[in-house]
């Protein structure tokens, strides 16, 4: 099975394709801004896995000094159902445990009950809190 890695700079087109090609982008998030912000600093990373040139799997991963979350986690259709999805999110986890994170939070919506299944067969469960947000930008609400 290929090995996960942490991308760069250069893998940005490749990255926003396949958050694109897989459904997770929405018209009021950037993804190529929500790439460079992740690259930006220590506190965040792009982990991949590719197939010879071809990105085929990605998971966002970042911490606030006291929590990791998890965004973009996307396969290419053509490959899901294979076990990068998993090795992904477990690689996230081990990037956020080399940091001292002791706990990963992602967010699903509401809508996505295959990903929330996905999520669940990996041991996530649902928390019983309520998810407040407010856009500090001009773009529509999500």
């Amino acid at each position: 099975m290929p090995t996960v890695e942490e991308l760069g700079p250069g893998d940005a087109a490749s990255v926003v394709a396949l958050w694109r090609a897989t459904g997770l982008t929405r018209p009021w998030n950037d993804p190529d801004a929500d790439y460079r912000r992740a690259l930006q600093d220590a506190a965040s990373a792009v982990l991949g896995v590719r197939e010879g040139d071809a990105l085929v799997a990605t998971a966002m991963v970042g911490h606030d000094g006291h929590r990791g979350w998890l965004y973009y986690v996307a396969v290419d259709p053509a490959r899901q159902r294979q076990g990068l999805g998993a090795r992904l999110v477990r690689a996230a986890e081990a990037w956020l445990e080399r940091r001292g994170g002791v706990k990963l939070q992602l967010m699903v919506r509401a809508e996505n009950a295959t990903a929330a299944r996905f999520y669940r067969a990996l041991g996530y469960e649902e928390q019983a809190v309520t998810v407040l947000g407010r856009r500090l930008d001009a773009s529509a609400d999500s």
